[in-house]
């Protein structure tokens, strides 16, 4: 089973709230599930979010759209990822995703799970060797066993944090693998931080959205305003 573990929060220190912020009649974490379960390899979804009272209005939106939900510590990111996989057991692979990327493109997903399981890596990731895709694209895939390691081992708070720094952080230990694009498009920001990002995700879906609702990353790179838009 390959199982994918959305993180997400409300305390966001940039944009708060901005998971739940409309998109096109709908709030934004939606809209950005809406696009993962076209994946073909992803067999299970959930989000992981915190037992803060300020992220139980994103549990119960979750709910609402019929999507499993882990909640643990705010701070223990790691934490909570082993937490929602031992609510689901049976993963041979687990899919790291962040709810601040509302335009994720499920085909990269897909590739980048296919890429994983072909190599038996321990990691794979679309920012190794280095960023060749958008910001707002990114999504890695670890082996249980190796997170579950991380959990075990991690005392480095920015390691809890972001759930999977213990293992880049140590390639002579673990087999890596990684998914690039040619052209390099590093350049472009698609990723939710600031109230411009949102701007833009709106007007993407606005312009996208109506005539097509699966719309893919090449219909997102024709729009004219990417042609200005750099990275963070």
């Amino acid at each position: 089973m390959i199982l994918a573990i959305l993180q997400a929060r409300m305390s966001s220190s940039r944009l708060p709230g901005k998971v739940l912020a409309p998109v096109l009649g709908e709030p934004m974490i939606a809209r950005h599930v809406e696009r993962l379960r076209r994946s073909q390899r992803i067999d299970r979804l959930v989000v992981a979010t915190s037992t803060d009272p300020s992220d139980t209005p994103l549990a119960e939106a979750c709910e609402r759209l019929a999507l499993p939900v882990h909640r643990g510590d705010l701070n223990d990111v790691l934490g909570r990822f082993v937490g929602a996989m031992a609510d689901h057991p049976g993963a041979t692979a687990v899919v790291r995703l962040t709810a601040d990327c509302p335009l994720a493109d499920w085909t990269v997903i897909d590739a980048l799970i296919d890429r994983f399981v072909a190599e038996d890596a321990d990691y794979a990731s679309t920012n190794l060797p280095e960023r060749t895709w958008p910001h707002g694209l990114d999504a890695e895939v670890i082996r249980p066993e190796v997170l579950q390691r991380a959990h075990r081992e991690a005392a480095d708070a920015y390691e809890r944090e972001h759930v999977t720094a213990f293992v880049y952080r140590r390639p002579d230990e673990h087999r890596m693998v990684g998914l690039s694009r040619s052209p390099p498009l590093d350049h472009l920001r698609w990723t939710v931080d600031y109230p411009e990002d949102l701007a833009f995700v709106r007007r993407v879906y606005e312009q996208l959205y109506p005539q097509n609702p699966a719309f893919g990353s090449d219909a997102i790179v024709a729009l004219p305003e990417n042609s200005s838009r750099g990275g963070p």
